[in-house]
């Protein structure tokens, strides 16, 4: 498999466990919260119903959480990072053409995801006030948490995250103290630990198949284990699910037991979550699950920016402002993705209004999302040489399980899936007409050779009758080759305002497939006349290429390699530094062009996507005062013969 990550982060220790337990565990630790209510929903209750239920949440942690999850899709550690994205960049290397399709899939449906998770969590916790008046109006409450919980993400979290640990510690304990509390009110629960009783609930119970789509919520947080595996590393990670899984199964059991003790009654509005709580403990019961799903809803948040970030880092989204809120690795914050997430968020609580409305829209994207891991993932055991037979034996079981749970979960289309699907419909689109645009215009783009310019780009050089333009002239190529440069740069050097300089420096960045990596490489083309910089840089790291440029420069000089002082002889014989400026060629599509619809449907969408895109400049991190944007048109099907005729 592959190699274990060799951070900090991969060691056992109390404080990974305890920061693990405040990172990740945020969305299925709240789950308890709305799974049994939605199980029970308006039925009455029985035995089979409760013992079947619950027997059906315990082998679904098992299988899907423990099993897949924990046990085995940990395995596939890219650096020490995980997600549907770092899983696709671990595999891609097997250029199979359609594995962008299930990363797009994946990351679209856990965005939409995004939308969920914060309102189910924080309305179902603060619905609990109802217990002491059934009137209060919890939708602008909820509406005001989720607009202040949205607004302190601009501020970093580092020190409101140091708090998540220890107050995920004091949930998951009460969520068992509770649980064991009322378990020992009814043992007969404890028949649940017997897959029997799932079965015959999901094969003899009237409407049983479709409760799979209730149950199903209980591991909607399992993809969170593998997304934040780089936060926490895999063994306190494995570790610390063991405590966790505990005190949900004896939860889970508990409300369960609670059930049982109501055999031939239905539910009546209650929620077994805050019913098993002793009447003292209510009010503290209430404040605690709301700071809970409070945590779960940020840890989602923080997660949507990191998805994003890389989506965007692998090519399948645009380029898309970023901010470093503190010093700690891996925080970043993008304002676009922030208040987009805000505003759909409130508006899920506006339309739905009630948690149990909530449950509908749920988990119906999340597990094509797991389906989408479950097939990368058999490609990364196939390029780890796992026999035929155990790829063959992973896909039948997951898969089995997952398309069960998506049948399961169709019935909720109507009642309000069609939200989230929509949501992932949308996204899928644009990260799949970006990626593919962007390969229609590369397929378009001309290289020259470089070294048939290289004797007039050193007379240009040395021609005084032109203006110099810059001591030192930097132009950013998106070519892999040293050996070659588009000719929209050879044009823009000659021809639109020739740029005399001194020195000519090419600078080309290239995403690889390990999340962290940060090397550059050297090419002087012309001894210190033009010079080539190659950027290896991590799809997890910003491309901020003033502050890399610089400290390459720096490196040069040190090592005596370039001399970047001014060449006027004024400044030179004061040791000023030459200035440098930046030209960043971004192009566009020309009217010339002629599409049939795909294309028009495609460059179209590319085209709304980048009004809400960084300019390439600012993507480059540059500094906007020493950058020139030039516009060349993209002619990719230019348009035919043009029958026009000059009249007498």
């Amino acid at each position: 498999m592959a190699l274990a990550h060799t951070n900090s982060q991969s060691k056992l220790t109390a404080t990974g466990l305890l920061v693990t337990l405040g990172i990740i565990y945020g969305d299925i630790g709240t789950s308890p919260l709305y799974v049994m209510k939605a199980i029970v929903g308006n039925k009455i209750i029985t035995s089979d119903l409760i013992i079947g239920g619950v027997s059906c949440v315990f082998w679904t942690l098992t299988l899907i959480t423990t099993v897949k999850y924990v046990i085995l899709t940990l395995k596939a550690d890219n650096k020490g990072e995980g997600g549907i994205f770092s899983l696709f960049a671990l595999v891609r290397k097997s250029k199979l053409k359609w594995l962008a399709f299930p990363a797009i899939i994946g990351g679209s449906a856990l965005l939409a995801d995004g939308l969920i998770t914060p309102s189910i969590s924080i309305s179902s916790a603060i619905e609990g006030l109802r217990y002491f008046n059934p009137d209060i109006p919890t939708i602008p409450i909820v509406i005001g948490i989720l607009f202040g919980l949205f607004f302190i993400q601009q501020f970093g979290t580092s020190f409101i995250g140091k708090f998540f640990g220890p107050f995920m510690l004091v949930w998951f304990l009460m969520l068992s103290v509770l649980g064991v509390n009322m378990l020992f009110t009814n043992l007969e629960i404890l028949k649940a630990l017997n897959p029997y009783y799932a079965y015959n609930l999901l094969v003899n119970y009237e409407y049983g198949f479709v409760l799979l789509g209730a149950v199903f919520l209980c591991t909607t947080g399992a993809e969170a284990l593998y997304t934040d595996l780089g936060h926490c590393g895999r063994k306190n990670i494995r570790a610390s699910w063991i405590l966790v899984k505990i005190c949900l199964v004896l939860n889970y059991f508990g409300q369960g037991a609670w059930l049982l003790n109501r055999t031939g009654s239905n539910l009546e509005g209650h929620n077994p979550f805050y019913s098993i709580m002793p009447t003292w403990f209510l009010f503290a019961g209430v404040l605690i699950a709301t700071i809970a799903a409070i945590v779960a809803s940020h840890t989602l948040i923080k997660a949507s920016f990191t998805l994003v970030n890389e989506a965007v880092r692998l090519d399948f989204g645009p380029k898309l402002r970023i901010v470093f809120p503190s010093e700690i690795r891996g925080q970043i914050y993008i304002p676009t993705v922030n208040w987009v997430l805000c505003f759909g968020c409130i508006s899920v609580v506006l339309f739905f209004k009630e948690s149990s409305g909530m449950v509908n829209a749920y988990g119906l994207s999340i597990i094509l999302a797991m389906m989408m891991d479950t097939l990368l993932f058999s490609i990364f055991l196939y390029n780890n040489r796992v026999s035929a037979f155990l790829i063959s034996l992973f896909l039948i079981i997951f898969l089995g399980i997952e398309n069960s749970f998506l049948i399961a979960n169709l019935h909720k289309f109507l009642h309000g899936g069609w939200v989230t699907l929509l949501i992932t419909c949308f996204l899928i689109w644009c990260m799949f007409s970006w990626n593919k645009a962007r390969k229609i215009r590369n397929r378009f783009v001309e290289f020259v050779k470089l070294k048939d310019y290289l004797k007039i780009l050193t007379e240009l050089s040395h021609d005084i009758s032109i203006p110099k333009y810059a001591t030192h002239l930097v132009y950013m190529t998106s070519t892999n080759s040293s050996e070659e440069i588009e000719s929209k740069i050879i044009y823009s050097v000659f021809q639109k305002q020739p740029k005399r300089a001194d020195i000519y420096w090419f600078i080309h960045v290239d995403v690889v497939d390990e999340p962290y990596t940060m090397d550059y490489e050297v090419h002087e083309i012309i001894n210190d006349k033009v010079i080539r910089i190659n950027f290896k840089l991590g799809f997890r790291i910003e491309p901020r290429i003033n502050i890399l440029f610089r400290k390459v420069v720096k490196d040069l000089v040190a090592n005596n390699e370039v001399d970047i002082s001014s060449r006027y002889y004024s400044l030179s014989k004061n040791n000023v530094i030459g200035d440098f400026r930046f030209i960043v060629i971004e192009k566009y599509i020309s009217n010339e062009n002629v599409f049939n619809f795909y294309q028009r449907l495609v460059l179209g969408s590319y085209s709304f996507l980048k009004l809400f895109a960084l300019n390439e400049g600012k993507a480059f991190g540059l500094d906007t005062s020493l950058v020139t944007i030039e516009k060349v048109p993209l002619i990719l099907n230019p348009v035919g013969k043009i029958d026009l005729k000059r009249l007498e």
